[in-house]
């Protein structure tokens, strides 16, 4: 047999054991001497005597009634409220047994004595198991190292107070960040603690109290905060230089999930300080389940996000077709590791090349394409003008006219607010595929759509649509064209954001091409939920225009992006005025003037009224 070992939490049962005997004992007499005025003299002599005989059986209730409640297995260092929970109820058990019992078997006894008797007891038997964690607590606390970092929370409601025990609760075990101080609108909770820490002012008090608490780093903690008031608060704390984090959101804090391992950078988009996009999902979903939807460009910044939004709505079929086939590559396995049911198909081919797109369109007759390929680059344009026309324009034509005679339901066209009085090759590009998709649109509702000129070399001239002359297909056309047109989106491949980032993990300088240029950005999610809800609402050459908000100043997001990092602008990172680029716009508009507006069910989508032009 195995040798029995005395484990430690035994010696400590015993050890607790014998104490609550010693603390009935002590309890009962110091009741009974207190309720004779602290004399020992004038105790009747069968009170003592009454209190001696029935006190090895309180004795025995108690470790008894302590052990039925599992008050000898507790792990004290980690007492909290359920052992105190525990602790009270069995100590008014315990009083109540004691009474009955004592007056029942051996007679009546002071009342004073009863309740100061079990008063005291319950002081003692709690005193002693959390003081162990008061002491284990004063232990482990130990002074700031040089290395850590003073912390200002901002937001002393319930998430700053979770956010606050989170890493009171981590510097108890190992090393961790102090909170110093506490930010907050409310005056009614300036001067006041929060976990021992002061609420010193509001938002106003930030600047100072970075400097006068050393802060090194400011935790923003109000999930419900309103994007507007957020943002202002957040552009004031990039001034500190301090690094910067924020709760996630709703959610996690309902979730009660709030701690220092899910506070998440503060992005630049957050600065912007836009109510978030809301769109009828319901109505986006109908639209597209069940049916075989085709993205151009699929790979790129605006078209993979596409896929991803359309692969959670339950299309029978999603055909990417992409050129590049690195980025063809990535989201081909993501959408294969978050969407395993979905019948997905990645097609290698450039919408250039006439024969490619009629073998794809012919094997999966799309039902909704999303045209989203194209060469986006202003400058580069500048210098590529034939390629921009050629992959722009001409490819928007050859992806259009395929999709009109193999049946396609609906051609939404990705266009941008460069095509609103163009300056510069991409922007007129994009402006001539607006008007290709509104002349196809016209000649569709026609019924003349037969006169549309096909865009083929001599030896495609005899390509046909299940073994039928185009001009068959071309006769039952019903495909309706729309465009959405919006601006600069955050974080794409041709943003300037990730340029921005570059430049300030080089040491900078961060170059700017004017002083006064301004540009509308949107977040990638945001423009493309909108594309979608867009097409919900198509009718056939309408034009689309998304309310990009407010124009930001270039310059403006540089700056936000070098405090976003923890350094200074012009101290730590230079910023330099280049010029502007050709074809490059100090502005850029979202509609032209002569257009007009249309409202939408979705106040951030508009219909521009189209100019009159020659078909």
């Amino acid at each position: 047999m195995k040798r029995f070992r005395l484990e430690h939490w035994m010696i400590v049962t015993i050890y607790l054991i014998a104490y609550d005997m010693a603390a009935v004992a002590f309890s009962y007499f110091a009741a009974l001497f207190l309720r004779f005025d602290c004399v020992f003299s004038r105790i009747p002599e069968e009170y003592f005597s009454e209190y001696l005989k029935f006190l090895p059986v309180s004795m025995l209730i108690t470790v008894v009634i302590f052990h039925l409640f599992k008050l000898y297995r507790s792990i004290w260092r980690f007492a909290s409220y359920s052992e105190l929970y525990r602790i009270t109820i069995a100590s008014l058990l315990i009083a109540v047994i004691n009474t009955v019992s004592m007056t029942l078997i051996l007679g009546r006894m002071p009342v004073s004595y009863y309740f100061f008797g079990a008063v005291l007891q319950f002081i003692l038997t709690v005193g002693i198991r959390f003081a162990y964690r008061f002491v284990l607590l004063i232990r482990s606390r130990k002074p700031l190292a040089d290395d850590h970092k003073r912390v200002m929370v901002i937001g002393a409601g319930n998430g700053g107070l979770s956010l606050i025990r989170d890493i009171n609760h981590r510097s108890k075990h190992h090393d961790c960040d102090k909170v110093c101080c506490i930010i907050d609108d409310n005056s009614n909770k300036w001067g006041r603690f929060i976990e021992g820490v002061k609420v010193v002012g509001g938002r106003e008090k930030i600047i100072s109290a970075c400097e006068e608490y050393h802060i090194d780093k400011i935790y923003f903690a109000i999930p419900s905060a309103p994007f507007k008031e957020k943002a202002e608060v957040l552009k004031i704390c990039s001034e500190t230089g301090c690094e910067l984090k924020q709760i996630p959101g709703m959610y996690q804090f309902a979730e009660g999930d709030v701690s220092v391992s899910d506070m998440k950078n503060v992005d630049v988009e957050d600065l912007l300080g836009r109510d978030p996009i809301t769109i009828n999902s319901k109505e986006v979903e109908e639209f597209i389940a069940g049916k075989v939807i085709m993205v151009t460009g699929g790979g790129g910044s605006i078209g993979s996000e596409l896929c991803r939004q359309i692969a959670d709505r339950k299309p029978e079929k999603l055909v990417i077709f992409e050129i590049y086939e690195n980025n063809a590559y990535d989201i081909q396995q993501e959408l294969r590791r978050t969407h395993p049911e979905l019948d997905l198909h990645v097609i290698i081919g450039s919408v250039r090349d006439t024969a490619k797109l009629w073998e794809v369109f012919g094997e999966y007759r799309p039902d909704v394409v999303y045209h989203a390929a194209a060469h986006k680059h202003v400058p580069l344009m500048e210098y590529s003008p034939c390629e921009a026309i050629k992959n722009n324009t001409v490819g928007t034509y050859k992806t259009a006219y395929a999709a009109i005679c193999h049946g396609c339901e609906r051609f939404v066209l990705i266009s941008t607010d460069k095509a609103v009085n163009p300056t510069n090759i991409m922007g007129a590009s994009k402006r001539l595929c607006e008007m290709i998709i509104q002349s196809f649109d016209y000649k569709v509702k026609s019924g003349t759509a037969v006169e549309i000129p096909p865009l083929f070399t001599e030896w495609m001239s005899e390509l046909k649509v299940d073994d039928k002359p185009i001009e068959v297909a071309l006769e039952n056309a019903r495909t309706e064209f729309v465009a959405v047109r919006f601006g600069n989106v955050l974080g794409s491949n041709g943003s300037v954001i990730p340029l921005f980032k570059r430049q300030i993990a080089e040491g900078g300088p961060v170059t700017v091409t004017h002083p006064d240029i301004i540009r509308y950005f949107m977040t990638i999610p945001e423009a493309v939920n909108l594309v979608l809800q867009a097409g919900t609402y198509a009718r056939g050459g309408d034009i689309f225009v998304l309310d990009m908000g407010d124009p930001v100043k270039i310059v403006d997001l540089a700056t936000n992006l070098i405090r976003l990092s923890g350094l200074k602008p012009g101290k730590d990172v230079d910023i330099i005025f280049t010029g502007l680029r050709p074809g490059e716009k100090l502005f850029e508009e979202k509609l032209m003037a002569e257009e007009g507006l249309q409202t939408t069910n979705n106040k951030l989508i508009f219909i521009g009224k189209p100019i009159d032009f020659d078909m």
